[in-house]
């Protein structure tokens, strides 16, 4: 089979922009086929969404080269403080708190607003000599011993010697690749948006852990900060169909006073809220990345970062595999990148699970057992720091670019 393309990637999301961007730095032909219009990735307006990047996820992108153009627009996370209560009750006296003083390597983490890092990592494509077929989607499939044909929506044809799929939770690119995941719906919703407020935060990222879900308060640059407020599925959508101000009304008394008075800043988003798991994240010709592989619960905010841990895994094994002069696309090859990256990806999924069903109940003696646990865990230096190091990514195998090396 003749190759048309080195790398085909489905998806245009963050996880595989960065993967295209981090491949073709790798020396990879690469060509990105993404169901969205172009135009839809263009806006720079401020629109609420923001990431908490850990550690590894600000290297990943030190190593591509985009950290530089980024750091003046991100807002450092100095302190995590994570409390358990009801709305209108306040915080229980057992608070958790995580001090980027702790640890040797500086802030926690940096919070990114969507409209800085979609831009940046789009246009470092063009610079970096990306194919980008926008409005275009993967629809058929078929690997063979020399490489994989894929078809488009439009009738035309690739061939690639490796196809990922970046294609989000309903992968397609799985689901063609006869991959199949383990699922279930938290019946809950993911409320997104930004506020403005009175008073500093000074860096300080805030989970508050309520009966129906967490509730999140991230710092952004400025006196600003990026909510994600947890419901159950039908209380959420009643909140999101509130105006401007009924909807305030919902919030003001889970985020308190403790930041002065707040206004909406920015659009409202939802977004439904469950555990998705491959059972296997390569088949011949095929590797998933990201939710494609493995979507876990926002608690820790470590969706991205885990995606982004997978950019730099198999970025890594394609490039070393290729300088060996063998054929990346071999299962054998891509085999080491799932033995890289699913145990990681599964203790991390069955730490978000478990603190989801801890936490997300009124259960009187989960509440004490949960309140004791997180005053004797702040009690205990040593815990608290490798917690830290472990939520901002510095520990096991990293990849170079999670070290912040170039391939």
């Amino acid at each position: 089979m003749g190759l048309d393309t080195d790398i085909l990637i489905a998806g245009g999301g963050l996880n595989g922009t960065t993967l295209a961007l981090a491949l073709a730095s790798g020396g990879f032909d690469v060509t990105l086929v993404d169901p969205a219009p172009a135009a839809a990735r263009a806006d720079d307006a401020f629109d609420g969404r923001g990431y908490a990047l850990s550690i590894l996820s600000q290297r990943v992108l030190a190593g591509l080269g985009l950290w530089e153009g980024l750091k003046d627009r991100a807002g450092p996370i100095l302190d995590i403080k994570v409390t358990d209560g009801r709305a209108g009750e306040g915080p229980s006296p057992f608070v958790l708190h995580f001090d980027h003083a702790e640890i040797e390597e500086g802030p926690m983490g940096y919070m990114v607003e969507d409209r800085h890092l979609r831009p940046a990592i789009i246009d470092a494509l063009s610079d970096a000599g990306v194919r980008q077929l926008d409005g275009r989607r993967i629809v058929a499939q078929e690997p063979s011993e020399s490489g994989i044909a894929a078809t488009l929506d439009d009738g035309a044809r690739l061939a690639a010697g490796v196809l990922v799929g970046c294609d989000g939770r309903m992968s397609g690119t799985a689901a063609r690749a006869g991959i199949r995941h383990m699922r279930w719906d938290y019946g809950q919703t993911a409320l997104v948006c930004a506020v403005a407020h009175e008073r500093s935060h000074k860096g300080t990222a805030h989970q508050f852990f309520m009966p129906a879900g967490p509730l999140a308060i991230l710092p952004l640059a400025g006196d600003r900060s990026s909510i994600v407020w947890t419901e159950t599925t039908d209380r959420a959508s009643e909140i999101q169909a509130l105006d401007d101000a009924g909807y305030l009304d919902e919030l003001r008394p889970r985020f308190g006073d403790f930041l002065g008075e707040i206004s909406l800043a920015g659009r409202r988003f939802t977004y439904p809220l469950g555990l998705s798991f491959a059972h296997h994240f390569v088949a011949p010709r095929v590797a998933l990345l990201g939710d494609a592989a493995h979507a876990v619960h926002p608690i820790a905010g470590q969706g991205l970062n885990a995606g982004l841990k997978d950019v730099a895994a198999l970025a890594e094994v394609l490039t070393e595999a290729r300088r060996r002069g063998e054929d990346v696309g071999r299962l054998d090859v891509l085999e080491r990148y799932e033995r890289w990256r699913r145990f990681d990806a599964a203790t991390l999924a069955l730490a978000t699970d478990t603190f989801n069903r801890l936490f997300s109940n009124d259960n009187p003696v989960l509440r004490m057992v949960r309140d004791l646990g997180l005053g004797a865990t702040n009690a205990l230096p040593r815990l608290r720091r490798s917690f830290i190091r472990e939520a901002a990514g510095l520990t096991g195998d990293l990849p170079r670019l999670a070290q912040g090396r170039p391939l």
